[in-house]
């Protein structure tokens, strides 16, 4: 199966309204961004060391509303080397409470990817909207018994004592979070294959710790040929193209973030690479440019 062919309309499990799944290549390699799907969260999430009455004035000049902010949730699925690879896995279904996320599992399915046939899952950390996929009841079973599941030992070692001392999380959050990682922990251990800086998973694929979002957070990049694309995890927000300053309500270094983000952007821009990140509008692909003291996010041309 080629994955250009599966974001096209009018295909089998074609039937939403909306497209949720992306196709491009990057050089040899083959990537395919899925949705799966929004979460809704309170505005003073994408930045709550800011004033409210500017954080309310961005808000207001994106059409956003005020209160409630929704997420965008996006998973890549990767071909390179002869090797499947799902970089990150997207909320699951454990949370009812959250009805419009945990859509991985089917829209894999609906592009015509088998779950046994991915050989390797990258996360770029262990928050539940990156994990949960995992967890959904039966997918275990559907995944190859080999299957190697990459992540920063930094990112394994901060779950077994979390520390949420500066997060600013709706109530609930911090508890559900630890729950879900020591779940995952303790289901996938023996398919973990941790790493301290760097790791290649596959040709042109490199997993990069960066930290500051969690302690092992972490970065995919791609290159094949001239071309490159970097899938960002939570390092970048919609927000952080204008204010890189502002802090994420899930950030557990909220200052550390800041300075990966605008290294990281800077870095993007200076490349002139394709960014995709978790919580973008989907499909997210998109370039970074620099305009004056900030960033600015330019959207990407859809392919047809």
């Amino acid at each position: 199966m080629s994955l250009g062919n599966t974001s096209h309309p009018g295909r089998s499990g074609s039937e939403e309204l909306v497209p949720s799944r992306y196709a491009l290549r990057v050089g040899e390699i083959e990537v395919l961004v899925v949705s799966d799907g929004v979460l809704s969260l309170p505005g003073a999430m994408l930045g709550h060391n800011a004033d409210p009455a500017v954080r309310t004035a961005w808000l207001n000049d994106m059409f956003l509303p005020p209160d409630v902010l929704e997420w965008a949730l996006n998973v890549v699925v990767v071909r390179s080397g002869g090797r499947t690879i799902l970089i990150d896995a997207g909320m699951g279904a454990e949370f009812p409470d959250l009805p419009r996320a945990g859509r991985t599992v089917p829209r894999l399915e609906a592009a015509g990817i088998d779950l046994a046939s991915v050989t390797d899952v990258v996360l770029t950390h262990m928050h539940m909207d990156h994990v949960g996929g995992l967890l959904v009841d039966g997918v275990r079973e559907r995944l190859r018994p080999d299957l190697r599941i990459h992540v920063a030992a930094a990112e394994t070692r901060f779950w077994e004592s979390p520390d949420f001392s500066h997060v600013s999380m709706p109530p609930g959050f911090p508890d559900a979070l630890r729950r879900t990682a020591k779940r995952f922990l303790h289901e996938y251990q023996s398919q973990l294959r941790t790493f301290e800086e760097k790791q290649e998973v596959a040709p042109g694929v490199l997993v990069t710790r960066t930290g500051g979002h969690t302690p092992g957070h972490s970065v995919v990049r791609l290159a094949s040929g001239s071309d490159q694309l970097t899938f960002a995890g939570d390092a970048v927000f919609q927000v952080g193209f204008e204010h890189p300053d502002w802090y994420n309500g899930f950030e557990h270094d909220p200052e550390e973030a800041a300075r990966v983000r605008v290294r990281l952007l800077r870095e993007l821009a200076a490349n002139r690479e394709w960014l995709v990140a978790t919580h973008l509008p989907f499909p997210s692909v998109c370039h970074v440019a620099v305009d004056g003291d900030v960033f600015r996010w330019v959207p990407g041309p859809w392919d047809y």
